[in-house]
């Protein structure tokens, strides 16, 4: 965890004490440099000066001023070491110390995370911090007492043996302090204080700044969920019981509401009192319920909003039924449900849902294949998930198979269509299991939503959302499909602690995403995808280095922010690109070796950026040249795109570049373009690259020739539209006012 903290103890302390403020002062910004520069020095925290942004800012803050207020106190009043008195001065120095950097960086950390249990913080860390330094402190005085009884601190040669002596002596003191047991119990004596204290540390490591759930406290592990669905009001009303895991002090568990009305609470059956806090943009308000030592079940009644974030409703339309589906991701499942709302927090649930009769309930689980009599629905998910990963739609749909293990379901007017365009899931299963170990949650299915869906896809476990768009009659969008299946395993097994980690979820998934492609459809294909996510990549680096560079590094710092914002090209395609670095760096085949035991060792578990780096340091980058050529502080840490990015080589889309050049000087005709050669990746390459001053009278041309206005390739239609607007190309506009 860095340089352990009593040793930050003497560096505050025991140093300016000796020697001065000055000596103190130099100490304590050597050491936030060393932390600038990379090195493993700041308690828990890795990624340079950024931990000064973060929670813990105020503490390292501190420690200059700490060591400011205790040189000028020991240079204004020489300790004599014949005065007794002066030993409770050492004392109350050591406490002056650590209370200024407290005092500092508490409220610091309280702006990042309002409900910090402090009473715990400082009994787990900070209290035999203080403990080990003043005894260390305390020790070097009475050596040098011995050895040099009429010298002083502010005074003492900084030369002299005794003082060199006495000093290491110290230091190997404190290191013992440190590898020693905590509080110096035996292990059956202290093994509860241990489990406390990591439990404290990891909650302050690997903060979710964006839930009010405190984990280490009291956590959710399961969910019976009961509800009804009712159209007219849009409202869901249900009660979610929650069987919990606490802390044996644990007097509180939090969960995450944002516009939820709560009826009331039971814990293990009887009523409790409950209270929901402040209000705070995105993140919705804290609804904390007292507990008694030994409770297990917390119940809440509740209803959600008419205008429920995460719901989406669509009306009835002509002979259609009305559709619910909801999105809860990145943090809106705390809109319809109460519940500790992080990704680094899992349960499994079972649910009963009533419906409107007619209409089939799904949800992220076991599903029906048929529409219920009485529109009553029971789920069972047995795998935890996090809260994100909750889901359900309702709607009149259809099901139908399409191998032995994947489905689809649509509305009666799709699922023909659907069945066909998504006849190969199977095969890009067979795939990914083939790459990367075998597929945890059972069935993978697909469920078709209304056009109202605002994503590509969503993938909820054994049953991906996707929108209708990507049904374009010739299966060419299946590497949507590719991607929501990929998060099968990065994501929804191995899933991001906290929304500043979304990288790990999304860089990971492009990865395994290109890499199923290859294995079905064939290099070339997946290197034009390859090729068109570097074009997308490097202008959206573009666009965001000039509204905040930041936003550009793969490890974000998302707080007081709407997590959404991290959701860009950077966590997907820098992601990859950093990947595939490192597949190129040591080789396919132990890459790949490395990645199945990474999914393996880690299913069902959450995982932070600092984790996954010494994770990768003592495993595929033990080797310190492989390290050294992938950079990582760089890729992960760092601005835009390392210029050790991989090159993508696709002679495809290098040929569709070389055509465009043809048409645009006049070589070629329209009529000479292969556009029904081409697979809709050249098609898009073509149509994202043409001029922006198109003049309209070509673009005529292409349509006439080509008919792209009517292509069902809903991505080859957005680059038309875009152009068509850039060209002034005004027959295309009906069009898009209907897409």
């Amino acid at each position: 965890q860095g340089l352990p903290l009593s040793l930050q103890s003497l560096l505050v302390c025991w140093l300016p004490l000796m020697f001065g403020w000055r000596a103190g002062v130099a100490g304590v910004l050597a050491y936030i440099f060393a932390g600038s520069l990379g090195l493993p020095v700041f308690a828990g925290y890795r990624g340079g000066i950024d931990v000064l942004a973060g929670p813990t800012g105020g503490y390292l803050m501190g420690m200059p001023v700490a060591a400011l207020v205790l040189g000028t106190m020991a240079t204004s009043s020489p300790i004599e070491y014949t005065d007794r008195q002066r030993y409770v001065r050492i004392a109350l120095g050591m406490l002056i110390g650590h209370v200024v950097i407290l005092a500092l960086g508490i409220p610091w950390q309280r702006k990042f995370d309002p409900s910090l249990n402090i009473p715990a913080l400082l009994e787990a860390l900070y209290k035999p911090a203080l403990l080990k330094s003043a005894m260390g402190l305390l020790l070097s005085v009475m050596v040098m007492r011995a050895t040099a009884p009429r010298a002083s601190f502010a005074r003492m040669n900084l030369h002299t043996a005794r003082l060199r002596w006495s000093s290491v002596l110290t230091v190997a003191l404190l290191f013992a302090g440190c590898s020693g047991n905590p509080n110096n119990s035996s292990p059956s004596d202290s093994s509860a204080n241990s489990a406390k204290a990591e439990r404290i540390a990891a909650m302050n490591q690997v903060t979710d700044h964006h839930s009010y759930a405190r984990p280490a406290e009291a956590k959710i592990t399961h969910l019976d969920w009961s509800a009804t669905v009712d159209f007219e009001t849009r409202t869901i009303t249900g009660t979610a019981a929650y069987d919990i895991e606490t802390a044996d002090d644990a007097e509180r568990i939090v969960f995450d509401t944002h516009g939820l009305t709560i009826a009331g609470v039971t814990v293990d059956g009887q009523e409790a009192d409950f209270a929901l806090g402040e209000n705070r943009p995105f993140i919705g308000r804290p609804l904390t319920i007292s507990l008694q030592p030994g409770a297990e079940r917390v119940a809440i009644q509740y209803t959600s909003s008419p205008d429920a974030n995460a719901l989406l409703w669509v009306e009835a339309q002509g002979d259609r039924a009305p559709f619910l589906f909801t999105q809860s991701q990145a943090i809106l499942a705390r809109t319809w449900i109460p519940v500790q709302d992080s990704p680094g927090i899992r349960f499994s649930y079972h649910a009963k849902v009533r419906v409107p009769q007619g209409l089939m309930a799904m949800m992220s689980a076991e599903n029906p294949t048929e529409t219920s009599d009485d529109g009553v629905y029971s789920f069972r998910m047995a795998q935890p998930i996090p809260a994100y990963l909750l889901a359900l739609a309702v709607g009149e749909v259809e099901y139908r198979s399409v191998g032995e293990r994947c489905a689809v379901y649509a509305t009666p007017d799709l699922i023909d269509k659907a069945a066909y365009e998504f006849a190969e899931m199977e095969d890009l299963l067979i795939a990914a299991e083939d790459l990367y170990g075998p597929y945890a949650w059972e069935r993978y299915d697909l469920l078709i939503l209304p056009a109202a869906f605002p994503f590509g896809g969503m993938e909820n476990p054994r049953l991906t959302f996707a929108t209708p768009t990507i049904i374009a009659g010739d299966r060419s969008l299946v590497s949507l499909v590719a991607h929501e299946l990929a998060h099968s395993w990065s994501g929804n097994l191995v899933t991001n602690a906290t929304w500043d980690d979304f990288w790990l979820n999304e860089g990971f998934t492009v990865y395994f995403e290109q890499r199923i492609m290859e294995a079905v459809y064939g290099r070339d294909v997946s290197e034009m995808l390859a090729t068109l996510s570097y074009q997308g990549l490097v202008d959206e680096v573009d666009a965001i280095s000039d509204l905040n560079p930041d936003d550009t590094h793969l490890k974000l710092h998302l707080q007081g922010r709407d997590p959404d914002d991290g959701m860009t090209a950077i966590a997907y395609d820098k992601g990859y690109f950093f990947l595939r670095l490192m597949e190129n760096t040591v080789g396919r085949k132990r890459f790949d070796k490395w990645l199945a035991g990474y999914f393996e060792e880690y299913a069902f578990k959450g995982m932070d950026t600092e984790r996954f780096v010494d994770y990768l340091k003592s495993t595929l980058l033990a080797d310190e040249a492989d390290l050294a050529a992938v950079r990582l502080d760089e890729w992960i840490y760092g601005p835009g795109l390392p210029d050790n990015c991989p090159s993508v080589a696709s002679p495809r889309i290098e040929r569709v570049d070389a055509v465009l050049a043809g048409w645009e000087d006049g070589s070629l005709t329209t009529a000479d373009l292969p556009w029904n050669d081409w697979v809709y990746q050249e098609r898009y390459r073509f149509l994202s690259n043409l001029a922006d001053d198109t003049p309209a009278e070509r673009m005529a041309d292409l349509d006439a020739t080509w008919s792209i206005s009517i292509t069902g390739n809903n991505e080859v239609l957005f680059a038309w539209m875009e152009q068509s607007i850039r060209s002034g190309y005004t027959p295309t506009y009906p069009r898009l006012e209907a897409f």
